[in-house]
């Protein structure tokens, strides 16, 4: 009896561990240049959040209530998505199932999320969410135009030296070996556009982009 008794304690702590482990590891982002953020997302908004709420979204296959945060949003700008604009987006209640916290004293964010075929807006913590005031002159010009431009462009993200391309459509980003950061200069301040000639090249600067660029090899 003591034997049964203590393997069902030992299989519920083990069965424990797995499910904490399996929510730590819940949330798992690869990092992305915020032009490939823009790329993959379906709908990109610069907008201002003026409140939230917790709601009921239906049960799940156990019966267990799906909760959500709603937060009511004021869109400022479309940079991308469909032409109607959003009045609520939707997150997961907690990070540890990538729900987003976001400030609701009107402040400004840029915000990448998916489109649901219902027609509402989901973020998560592997979106790109930006302050607006955060974001560098470059990458503000660069949503209206620029990193559409690009989005046939590949950006392969360098973790440790030597790192290359495999194709002349790619782009090295190179913040995390020179800067250790994911938001260094290349992030702030460059675009992966497409050439003439359908090879791939960092671009900086204010002005539209010419026919043709040159390569920037150290950013």
């Amino acid at each position: 009896m003591t034997w049964t008794v203590n393997s069902a304690v030992i299989t519920l702590a083990i069965l424990f561990i797995w499910r904490v482990e399996k929510l730590t590891e819940a949330c798992s982002c690869s990092p992305a240049h915020p032009q490939q953020a823009f790329c993959n997302s379906d709908v990109v908004i610069r907008a201002k959040v003026v409140g939230s709420q917790v709601i009921d979204a239906g049960n799940d296959i156990y019966g267990n209530a799906i909760k959500r945060i709603q937060y009511d949003v004021k869109t400022i700008k479309m940079f991308k998505g469909p032409t109607q604009n959003f009045d609520v987006i939707y997150t997961a209640p907690t990070s540890t199932v990538c729900g987003v916290t976001l400030e609701t004293n009107s402040k400004e964010y840029l915000i990448a999320g998916k489109l649901e075929n219902d027609g509402t807006m989901h973020v998560t913590l592997c979106d790109f969410i930006e302050s607006w005031e955060e974001l560098s002159a470059t990458q503000k010009k660069s949503l209206a135009q620029r990193y559409e431009m690009g989005c046939d462009c590949k950006i392969t993200h360098c973790t440790s030296i030597p790192c290359t391309i495999s194709g002349q459509a790619e782009c090295l980003w190179t913040d995390w070996v020179i800067e250790k950061s994911m938001n260094g200069n290349q992030a702030k301040h460059f675009a992966c556009i497409k050439r003439s000639d359908d090879s791939c090249a960092w671009y900086r600067g204010s002005a539209p982009p010419k026919k043709d660029f040159l390569d920037i090899e150290d950013p």
